[in-house]
């Protein structure tokens, strides 16, 4: 497919901008471009069949089924995105007399009431622009109620071996140090290993519940028992509340701050583009030291500061109020529980075909290794997800989490329906069959996609960013 630019052809123009209804001015010369803008010289016909052929390259939920692990929901319903386009909300501005912005304020103070009832916590902050963001601003919250208890000895962080890649990174930019500790043989934290790990130095332990490989934790609140016996806090990676959100909050399990992702379990789908929000929740005892300026107040001499400019990004808090108020709270109990039937309905569809690598009942997603399928065939993870593709079917998470090797994280979300999951599952049980019988067709999959197999290592190491235009 050509670059725009390369379809670019001296003195082609189109018109679609209207005169300029206000006087012209011209910049000073000292702000002006020493070279004019290069601009493709199209015709409008041209720009359309390169964007809509730029759209057919793209898979997305439009296209087919995304059962892309550990990013919660796949569809964002369309009045969400109606309702945040609104002259009243699209249009607001973070600098206008608080009078004329009194509906936006109700949004972030309703949107802030349903999420502490969501998540057992008593006050939200909107702020953070997105989830690793949420969990930056949710260690710096720690850090200053320890620091303000003159607790400095309390320098680490617990994190179990299945986290999310961005809670070892979030409590290293916070200035701690990164206890690792061992997933048990069910999948679950390991209580002799976390007992251990435990002490006067300990600040917070980060957990995901359900956990990376789709469990939910049956010693959650022991685990929590424990930190806070050893003085220190629970902080929840809200990464994976589509699966319990409406049945059993965060702080009634014991955490004591919350990260939510607004842009992935409360309307715009993980991967669809555009602004996050990562808001964070806390109990009451830690609430002084939240940023102060989610609705305009004085911070308080103990707040940690703004972690980013005014309010967060509004809209997303605006798509995620619809969601709520749309669903109700018995709507978003029921989305939490068919994510959790979906999730069981295909783990069990392929078992007898795939390796479960943790066979119990899941929550909202599962985890396949196919470690003995490649040992016997040659066929890896990497290969099936690939075959994948040709089916019309967006891969799975691969490779992750790091302790299950082969690993395909299979997140099938609450919107699908039983055919497009009886659907998914014979195409996989198909792939299976083939790496047994034709292996090598899987090696050079996926076979009608506009791009086959990219050099993965080289795309890493060398990519080109830039075309080399004459």
């Amino acid at each position: 497919m050509k670059l725009i630019f390369e379809k670019s052809r001296e003195g082609r123009r189109l018109s679609i901008l209207p005169p300029a209804d206000v006087p012209h001015t011209a910049l000073p010369q000292d702000l002006c471009r020493e070279a004019p803008l290069r601009l493709p010289q199209v015709a409008e016909c041209d720009i359309d069949r390169h964007y809509a052929a730029l759209a057919r390259r793209a898979h997305g939920v439009c296209n087919g089924f995304y059962p892309l692990g550990s990013c919660t929901m796949k569809y964002n319903p369309r009045i969400d995105e109606e309702i945040a386009a609104l002259p009243g909300f699209a249009g607001i501005h973070p600098l206008q007399r608080p009078q004329t912005a009194q509906g936006g304020r109700e949004v972030l103070s309703l949107c802030e009431a349903m999420l502490c009832e969501i998540t057992g916590m008593d006050a939200v902050t909107f702020q953070p622009a997105a989830g690793a963001h949420g969990e930056f601003t949710g260690l710096l919250l720690i850090k200053a109620y320890h620091e303000d208890r003159g607790d400095m000895a309390r320098t680490k962080i617990i994190v179990p071996d299945s986290a999310h890649g961005t809670n070892p990174a979030s409590a290293a930019m916070a200035g701690y140090e990164v206890v690792n500790i061992p997933s048990g043989t069910d999948g679950c934290v390991d209580l002799e290993a976390l007992r251990a790990a435990v002490g006067p130095d300990t600040a917070s332990l980060m957990l995901t519940n359900p956990n990376t490989v789709g469990l939910f934790d049956p010693n959650i609140l022991q685990i929590t028992r424990i930190v806070h016996e050893a003085g220190g806090l629970c902080y929840y990676d809200g990464a994976n509340l589509n699966a319990i959100m409406g049945v059993v909050r965060p702080g009634d399990m014991g955490f004591d701050v919350v990260h939510l992702n607004l842009h992935k379990t409360f309307a715009t789908p993980h991967g669809g583009g555009g602004p996050g929000s990562g808001p964070v929740g806390c109990k009451a005892f830690l609430n002084p030291f939240m940023p102060q300026s989610c609705l305009g107040g004085t911070p308080g001499e103990k707040s940690m500061g703004q972690v980013r400019a005014f309010y967060g990004n509004f809209a997303v808090v605006v798509k995620a109020l619809c969601y709520m108020l749309t669903l109700g709270a018995q709507g978003i109990r029921e989305a939490a529980e068919n994510a959790v039937l979906n999730a069981n309905y295909m783990m069990h569809g392929l078992k007898g075909t795939y390796d479960m690598a943790y066979d119990h009942i899941c929550m909202h997603e599962f985890v396949m290794t196919l470690d003995k399928l490649k040992k016997e065939t040659g066929v890896s993870a990497l290969d099936v997800a690939k075959g994948l593709l040709d089916a019309g079917i967006h891969p799975p998470t691969m490779y992750f989490p790091l302790i299950v090797h082969e690993a395909l994280m299979v997140e099938p979300t609450e919107t699908e329906s039983r055919e497009t999951l009886d659907e998914a599952v014979d195409v996989l049980i198909d792939l299976a069959k083939t790496a047994r019988e034709n292996p090598q067709v899987l090696h050079d999959s996926p076979l009608h996609t506009p791009i086959r197999r990219p050099d993965e290592v080289r795309a890493a190491r060398s990519p080109k960013l830039k075309a080399d235009l004459p």
